[in-house]
């Protein structure tokens, strides 16, 4: 838990002047309203542009996204505000989640029990197996 906070302090944030906003007509709720009103917002970030990041990071983002421009959108509520807010919320949580180290997995070995449980399912697959093959004539 603590590493993952170190982590996200390190990240730098998206200066606003950076993320270019779009409107369009939202799908969302809204009724008859929904169809002249531009509440849907869309965010664009461009990644190479930024001077908020390292290269390396740059290079990260568009690593794990496949892109140099990195795009969110939001339509949930009736609000353009409330959805440009959202949007941006989005993007910066994608790069948050780009700009995550992996914790490194540390191997570990089968338990005893888990050993003896496994051979003892396999020999009761095996009997389950055997008795569902036709008697030998020997068997008779």
């Amino acid at each position: 838990m603590m590493d993952t906070m170190r982590n996200e302090e390190m990240v730098p944030d998206i200066p606003e002047e950076e993320i270019k906003v779009f409107f369009s007509r939202s799908s969302g709720p809204g009724g008859q309203n929904v169809n002249k009103t531009n509440t849907k917002a869309l965010v664009v970030w461009n990644v190479m542009n930024s001077r908020a990041f390292t290269m390396e990071q740059k290079q990260t983002i568009i690593d794990t996204y496949h892109t140099d421009t990195l795009q969110a959108s939001n339509q949930e509520t009736r609000s353009q505000p409330e959805n440009r807010e959202r949007a941006i919320r989005k993007l910066k949580q994608m790069v948050r989640l780009a700009l995550m180290e992996e914790k490194e997995r540390i191997p570990t070995k089968p338990t005893i029990a888990s050993h003896i449980n496994r051979l003892l399912k396999k020999q009761l697959h095996s009997r389950m197996k055997s008795l569902r093959k036709k008697p030998s004539r020997e068997e008779y």
